[in-house]
């Protein structure tokens, strides 16, 4: 089989746990991007946080789906060619469940992390995305227009009973989790696979043609979507029988492995 894109989970999955990507990662990409291979960045992360890594794997000619599918951008033409919020009245509905469900919860406007309260749930989002935050008073204030997601954050136990409860609660919204403390929250029938699904459908790619690889609840849908769906090692131990193979874990160059043993042979 010939296998023309390739999908990549970013974190704890492209990127060590230090957020790089490895010097193996990085050569492996290379050689499947000469090869004609559409190599796909697939992310939770909103869009300015996944453009630095787009241009150290010099990716000028692909795409990049971000903020877990809601957002694809033509990274050739430097623009976006699909996007799909949440309403004002979601985002509100969202926010008066955190409220009940004692969580804390985030979203995205201006480039800027949005919030009523600190976490150190938050400070983690912080830190990857690099984004600022703004912190508000009243979060249904701030927040008078439609915005791309929200995120729910707590501690992992507990947000993994209020994940069963928000799915029976807002059955018309997506909801998945990225991180054992981010609980991801998108429009009715937004999520990674329906993306590749998407951009596969615009270049005349096979679904049988598509590797997707990825660690996440988040990433379920591709791994279930693609060709060939794979597994970092270090997959939540719920998913780990969900895919096709298991390679390398994040930390040990599971994306190069993975180009080896189904692009380059």
């Amino acid at each position: 089989m010939k296998y023309k894109m390739l999908v990549l989970d970013m974190d704890d999955t492209l990127l060590t746990d230090d957020h790089t990507i490895s010097n193996e990662n990085k050569e492996m990409l290379s050689k499947a991007q000469e090869l004609g291979v559409y190599v796909i960045l697939a992310s939770g992360r909103p869009t300015p946080a996944m453009t630095a890594y787009a241009k150290e794997l010099q990716l000028d000619n692909s795409y990049m789906i971000s903020y877990n599918g809601a957002v694809i951008t033509d990274l050739k033409e430097d623009k976006v060619i699909f996007e799909q919020t949440l309403t004002q009245e979601q985002i509100h509905e969202l926010y008066d469940y955190s409220l009940k469900s004692n969580t804390h919860i985030i979203t995205y406007l201006d480039g800027k992390i949005v919030s009523e309260t600190n976490s150190e749930f938050i400070e983690i989002e912080k830190n990857i995305t690099g984004l600022a935050h703004n912190k508000v008073v009243s979060f249904k204030d701030e927040v008078q227009s439609s915005a791309v997601k929200c995120i729910l954050l707590e501690d992992p136990i507990y947000l993994k009973e209020v994940e069963k409860d928000l799915k029976v609660a807002m059955p018309h919204l997506s909801v998945s989790m990225s991180k054992p403390f981010f609980l991801e929250v998108a429009q009715n029938g937004i999520d990674k696979g329906a993306s590749i699904k998407f951009l596969a459908e615009k270049l005349n790619i096979l679904q049988s043609e598509i590797i997707a690889v990825g660690n996440a609840g988040n990433d379920l849908t591709m791994i279930e979507y693609a060709g060939l769906g794979v597994w970092v090692d270090n997959v939540d131990p719920e998913l780990r029988d969900k895919g096709d193979f298991i390679v390398a874990s994040n930390n040990n160059h599971g994306v190069a492995e993975v180009v080896r043993r189904f692009i380059l042979n």
